[in-house]
């Protein structure tokens, strides 16, 4: 049953695809000042100091691991002020590896390699999310957000085209990162349950992650539905987007 609903929903998926936003950030027309800017691409960094949160699901395909020493190095490289704290999300509640802290090695030495278990399936990460942004403190100095690497897909309530980028813990994280001033960036990365073989639940998962980062005034980063490569570029466009967006607000 559960099977031939998906294939029915297929179509309806195609068309919803359509309507996904691009998934890396796009160039803008408010230029970082000269005396901020970065002499390449590849040492670019965050200009600002900000308030991180860094969410990892804990099923992600092991793939993910070998990424940890990227994530690491963006951690490390942030500016003097930052805060951040690291969570892993995983069945049953969100595992705080590291509270907020301002030193930053000690925040990136938390990261631990995954579990990429089934045994380890939030079945719906947004609930976690939410337990997240519980942590942010009200008049924090500095930008806040949350880094969300998941395959962004709910399962809790069911499986269909009508759940995509609509459930209710996503609208409830929606309206909970809005009122804290938190805006969500995402990283897509595909779980070792549904969403590594089935491109359906991978495009149900990523419309999810991209709701979630566009009405919170981030950005989604993905790179299609079937398999997974690097976080490079994921970094350097995440960096790129936070610097162009202190920018336009300055």
């Amino acid at each position: 049953m559960f099977y031939r609903r998906l294939i029915s929903s297929a179509a309806m998926v195609v068309l919803g695809l359509t309507l996904v936003a691009p998934t890396f950030a796009s160039g803008s027309t408010n230029e970082i000042p000269k005396d901020k800017r970065n002499t390449t691409a590849s040492n670019a960094q965050v200009l600002e100091p900000i308030n991180l949160a860094v969410l990892v699901q804990d099923d992600l395909i092991s793939q993910v691991g070998n990424e940890l020493e990227r994530t690491r190095e963006f951690i490390r490289s942030l500016p003097n002020g930052s805060r951040v704290m690291v969570g892993y999300i995983t069945t049953g509640t969100l595992q705080v590896r590291q509270p907020f802290t301002s030193d930053l090695d000690k925040a990136a030495r938390s990261l631990r390699i995954l579990s990429s278990s089934t045994a380890a399936s939030p079945f719906n990460p947004y609930v976690e999310v939410l337990e997240a942004l519980r942590h942010f403190k009200a008049n924090e100095k500095g930008k806040n957000a949350v880094l969300l690497i998941s395959d962004g897909l709910d399962t809790s309530r069911g499986f269909d085209s009508t759940s995509a980028g609509h459930t209710l813990d996503l609208e409830r994280a929606i309206d909970k990162a809005n009122q804290g001033g938190v805006a969500v960036y995402a990283f897509y990365a595909p779980s070792v349950g549904l969403t590594s073989h089935s491109g359906i639940a991978a495009s149900y998962g990523q419309s999810s992650l991209n709701r979630l980062a566009h009405d919170t005034g981030g950005k989604a980063f993905f790179q299609g539905t079937t398999g997974f490569v690097s976080f490079d570029p994921y970094f350097k466009n995440l960096t790129r987007t936070l610097n162009e967006q202190y920018a336009r607000a300055f």
